[in-house]
């Protein structure tokens, strides 16, 4: 069936639960794994400062730059953390586990390990945006679903109620 799932995470609640999926699919499959982690902008907590107007401001400006940087490698060393504590996870489930974290777009970045890395499947998560929502943020998950060379399993987010609803008022009100 499977032999080499790879699996899209990130540090959330939900990557936690895409994991748990792919952990127990290679158990019932004895399938390798291989965790991946994008660093994008995109990714809730991700150091995120904008510079817009403080080119006329250049010793703060160079204060917040080198700012963000030392914030981006926290944010990259706790990202590697979360991976190597996944993959002892899956070792101590008896499961060959290993990582990669790369930058750039998401969907994209996920697709292309996937192709290099000759997955048999993906495991993506889907945070539950809808209407209005997936348009202006987009979707990864449903990039992967369109783009990747394999199979692909999304497993459904936390959706919160509120935003839900919120979701199909914005909908309807652009219909």
């Amino acid at each position: 069936m499977f032999q080499k799932i790879l699996v899209a995470i990130d540090a959330s609640k939900q990557g936690e639960i895409v994991f748990e999926q792919a952990l127990d699919l290679a158990k019932a499959t004895a399938a390798s794994l291989m965790l991946l982690h994008v660093l994008s902008s995109e990714e809730e907590g991700s150091p995120n400062v904008s510079m817009v107007g403080l080119e006329y401001y250049p010793a703060v400006a160079n204060e917040i730059a080198q700012m963000h940087q030392k914030q981006w490698e926290e944010y990259e060393n706790r990202s590697l953390e979360m991976l190597r504590s996944r993959v002892e996870q899956a070792a101590t489930a008896g499961i060959t586990a290993e990582f990669t974290q790369n930058f750039g777009s998401p969907g994209r970045t996920i697709c292309e390990v996937a192709r290099t890395w000759e997955a048999d499947l993906v495991v993506v998560g889907r945070r539950g945006h809808s209407g209005l929502n997936e348009l202006l943020l987009g979707s990864v998950s449903n990039y992967v679903l369109h783009h990747a060379p394999c199979s692909v399993l999304t497993v459904q987010g936390i959706v919160r109620l509120d935003a839900a609803i919120a979701d199909n008022q914005q909908a309807a009100v652009v219909s």
